[in-house]
């Protein structure tokens, strides 16, 4: 077994945080597929996208803050399996984790290679969720092209710019259920991400389309999992999907604060049969 590796570091601009006043999601991303690339180099492979990531924040960065990440394989069994965790450079705190699975089938000397580095996953385990048995009864939440901006080295739609375009669904869904901008602001209130699955199983390359709609999987007196599903609406072939769990968050008392009555009864109406 070896020791994790240290493969970004840098610090949190205020231009980066969103109404929830923390590093937005999205730039999360944006860095670990810094990351992940340089993992990859350091382990003699081509960078991949990969299939699946889980995504747990345990802790707010904050404008200013100074981060690092470290990285390593964990396993080769079924592709590649690589852990990433976000530390807080001040205190030396894992901050959040990143789980992720790549499809990619490693020659022997590349598995005896990466063997001998493997590391032990010390973060959260990812509990397993349950995903709609069907897409009846979500609601468009996003709708554009890929940009230039949005692609990666390998020309497609990167892992930050999905997860930016799932952060507008997330905002669309909310407004829709009446945590619209003005109730935000009165209330002082915003939806805090903790947990997150992205699933990826298609790309997009430069100026395709893209469709989000959304639906709910769980709806607590204060959570709620949004499921976004992006597709090609040119075929309908799915891209990715994104379970996202958080909570309606107190922005002054930074603690969970219950779903109002009227927002509960629209956001039940969204909530989708999962199994």
């Amino acid at each position: 077994m070896t020791d994790w590796i240290e493969t970004y570091r840098g610090t949190v601009p205020p231009w980066q945080c969103d109404v929830t006043e923390h590093f937005t999601v999205a730039y999360y991303f944006d860095r670990l597929e810094e990351a992940a690339a340089n993992l990859t180099d350091t382990l003699g492979l081509r960078g991949g996208m990969p299939r699946q990531i889980d995504a747990r924040y345990a802790r707010e960065l904050r404008a200013g803050a100074t981060f690092h990440i470290e990285s390593a394989p964990l396993d080769i069994d079924d592709g590649l399996r690589a852990g990433h965790r976000v530390v807080d450079s001040s205190s030396g705190e894992a901050v959040t984790w990143f789980d992720t699975h790549y499809d990619m089938t490693l020659s022997p000397d590349q598995r005896r290679a990466i063997g001998e580095r493997l590391a032990i996953w010390s973060g959260p385990v990812a509990e397993p969720r349950s995903e709609p048995a069907r897409t009846d009864g979500f609601i468009p939440t996003a709708r554009g092209r890929a940009k230039p901006g949005d692609l990666n080295a390998e020309g497609i739609f990167c892992l930050s710019a999905m997860v930016h375009r799932f952060s507008n669904a997330s905002g669309q869904t909310a407004a829709a259920l009446g945590m619209d901008t003005a109730f935000l602001q009165r209330n002082r209130r915003g939806f805090s991400t903790f947990e997150m699955t992205l699933r990826i199983s298609g790309a997009l390359r430069l100026d395709e389309p893209y469709l989000i709609e959304t639906g709910i999987g769980h709806l607590g007196n204060s959570s709620m999992r949004m499921i976004h599903r992006m597709t090609n609406p040119r075929n309908g072939t799915e891209i990715a999907r994104l379970g996202q769990y958080g909570v309606n968050l107190d922005l002054d008392a930074r603690r969970p604060a219950r779903w109002p009555g009227d927002i509960r009864d629209r956001a039940a109406k969204l909530v989708v049969p999962v199994g």
